[in-house]
């Protein structure tokens, strides 16, 4: 959890590492206590085992063959979700920073209400 990443060897027995990276467009995982459940599923296409599978409940279930095609499509379906994520959270980020900088600017000036109370008790 230190990394937020999770490595295994390949489900297929090729004995290749794979790395899923725990992020809001990536993998996540869950640990009951007793077994562990790795989502979505992990394919392999840039192994030469191009293995697809899930773990569930410590057990590896079988996903079956992706074509070049559905591969290729689900790149760029990947790449679109970390865009929109990512571009939302920068925009949150930024509105952030705006608001605290109008809020300083506000406090440079004696802020809006402190400014309000002088004028009302002149």
């Amino acid at each position: 959890m230190e990394y937020a990443t999770a490595v295994h060897s390949c489900c297929c027995g090729c004995g290749e590492r794979v790395v899923t990276p725990f992020t809001p467009t990536d993998w996540w995982m869950t640990f009951d206590g007793e077994s562990v459940t790795l989502r979505p599923s992990v394919g392999n296409w840039n192994q030469d085992c191009r293995s697809h599978y899930v773990i569930e409940k410590n057990r590896v279930i079988e996903c079956g063959h992706w074509s070049d095609t559905r591969v290729e499509a689900e790149r760029r379906r990947d790449k679109r979700a970390k865009a929109g994520y990512y571009d939302r959270a920068s925009a949150l980020v930024r509105s952030a920073a705006t608001s605290t900088e109008s809020a300083n600017g506000d406090a440079q000036t004696g802020g809006l209400w402190s400014r309000f109370r002088k004028w009302l008790s002149r």
